[in-house]
């Protein structure tokens, strides 16, 4: 028999269209390893929600590897340190003569795979990573300087114009295998988490889950999403953000999808599909600013001069906004979403980032936190992209001088007061319009707080701190 082949599994828990597996099944029988770092994990934040939902993931590729005879190999470790060591140990308990893995680009992952492939070309082994989880390896695309883009729009252009059949095609599954002689222990259950995972129904985990929600998205939603993916009263968005957070499906599956419902293009036709379709354009450019800009990873800010930003000290206004009660009703019921079920409608992601970055004038780096402690989809890149662009820090920033009046945003995008009756309760009783700007005197009959912050007042506020800075 000839030696096995390691694949390490991270955020691309499936058997179909993985870039890594495909090439690991090539050169011999496989041998799967997942690694658990727990310790590693929740000293970067990632909560309950998430750390549930990897596990359930992991869970469901067992039992995929276990139907092509592929063995799954789990290890717990305290930190990503521990990964170059251990893998090597588990080629040689195995006798195996390659590791093969999809690269992941924040910068502690992009450190800890150098080390792995530094260790085992030490011991005379080949590890090689691949780029899976985007269409292009960061580096190929550049501006005409060849500098990594810092606009979306010319990433994206540019990203359409080079797009060949070939970087969307996908990569079969491995064929079954003869059942290798090796021990394999049952998964370990989490530990008990600082927080209580949201109701495991609401996120089912693995590829057939996520192959289930894109068929029901092209099916009922995607082509109307260019016009109601704002209105967060109805299901009106893919909900695929977790799948392909953790790799339990591909972009290449995504776009292969769009490009059978759509006469075979991308960017023209079904305006539903391709709005849809620039979204995980999005996804792929904040990988290629986190490997091209790694002082994102390190809690800097995108643009320099904004380091210097007054942020306030105002732990009663972050403590409000934690817990829905800032006294504007569109945030509020956007953060008890979040609470409650792990997951927040992208539209109000912008609200309520900018509501804390601009209105309360706090770092936008507390509010970053608490997104990744409680989404279930959290992860770096378009965490990080997505609040630094609320917070006019980062690539493409909105303008420091546009603020979204929560109010106004409210009346426009949930008009019947739907979304708020369904989160905030307390203001159901009132007459639709009533509900986006309370009025003062019922309030506290209502058990609702009045707005913490004016929002003339807090707009203006927010303009001198930005007009303070410096320029580049």
């Amino acid at each position: 028999m000839p030696a096995p082949v390691l694949i390490w599994f991270r955020s691309d828990l499936r058997i179909h269209d993985n870039r890594a597996l495909a090439a690991a099944a090539r050169q011999g029988p496989v041998i799967a390893v997942f690694l658990r770092c727990l310790p590693h994990w929740q000293r970067h934040g990632h909560g309950a929600n998430k750390l549930d939902f990897w596990a359930r993931g992991v869970a469901a590729l067992k039992a995929s590897l276990e139907g092509l005879g592929i063995p799954l190999i789990h290890r717990e470790l305290d930190d990503f340190a521990e990964a170059p060591e251990t893998l090597l140990a588990i080629a040689r308990d195995t006798g195996a003569k390659a590791l093969h893995f999809n690269h992941e680009y924040p910068l502690d992952e992009m450190r800890r795979d150098a080390a792995v492939i530094g260790a085992f070309a030490s011991a005379g082994l080949a590890a090689r990573g691949h780029h899976d989880s985007v269409a292009f390896a960061p580096g190929e695309l550049l501006t005409g300087k060849g500098d990594y883009y810092g606009v979306f729009t010319p990433f994206a252009k540019a990203w359409r114009r080079r797009l060949t059949p070939e970087r969307l095609a996908l990569s079969d599954a491995p064929t079954p295998q003869a059942r290798l002689p090796i021990a394999v222990d049952p998964l370990p259950g989490l530990p008990e988490l600082d927080d209580t995972p949201v109701d495991r129904r609401t996120w089912p985990a693995g590829e057939q889950a996520a192959a289930d929600r894109l068929e029901r998205f092209l099916r009922f939603r995607g082509r109307h999403y260019a016009h109601r993916r704002d209105i967060p009263a109805i299901r009106s968005t893919s909900e695929l953000s977790p799948y392909l957070a953790l790799g339990m499906i591909s972009h290449r599956q995504c776009l292969q999808a769009v490009l059978a419902e759509n006469d075979g293009s991308l960017t023209e036709g079904d305006a539903g599909l391709t709005a849809w379709v620039s979204e995980l354009v999005w996804r792929e450019f904040y990988r290629h600013v986190a490997f091209g800009f790694p002082r994102v990873c390190r809690h800097r800010a995108f643009q320099a001069p904004t380091e210097a930003l007054a942020w306030r000290d105002d732990d009663t206004g972050f403590r409000a906004w934690c817990a829905g009660r800032t006294g504007y009703p569109i945030v509020d019921a956007a953060m008890r979403q979040l609470v409650t079920t792990g997951w927040m409608h992208n539209r109000l992601r912008m609200i309520t980032a900018m509501f804390l970055a601009k209105h309360l004038l706090i770092d936008w780096r507390r509010g970053e936190a608490f997104f990744l402690r409680h989404l279930v989809d959290g992860e770096f890149c378009a965490n990080n992209g997505g609040w630094q662009w609320a917070a006019s820090t980062g690539t493409d920033a909105a303008p420091y001088f546009r603020i979204f009046n929560p109010t106004t945003q409210s009346q426009r995008f949930d008009p019947g007061g739907a979304f708020l009756a369904e989160w905030l309760p307390e203001l159901a009783a009132l007459p639709a319009r009533a509900r986006h700007a309370p009025p003062r005197d019922p309030l506290e009959d209502l058990d609702y707080p009045p707005p913490i912050v004016d929002h003339k007042a807090a707009r203006a506020r927010a303009l001198d701190a930005f007009k303070a800075l410096k320029p580049a």
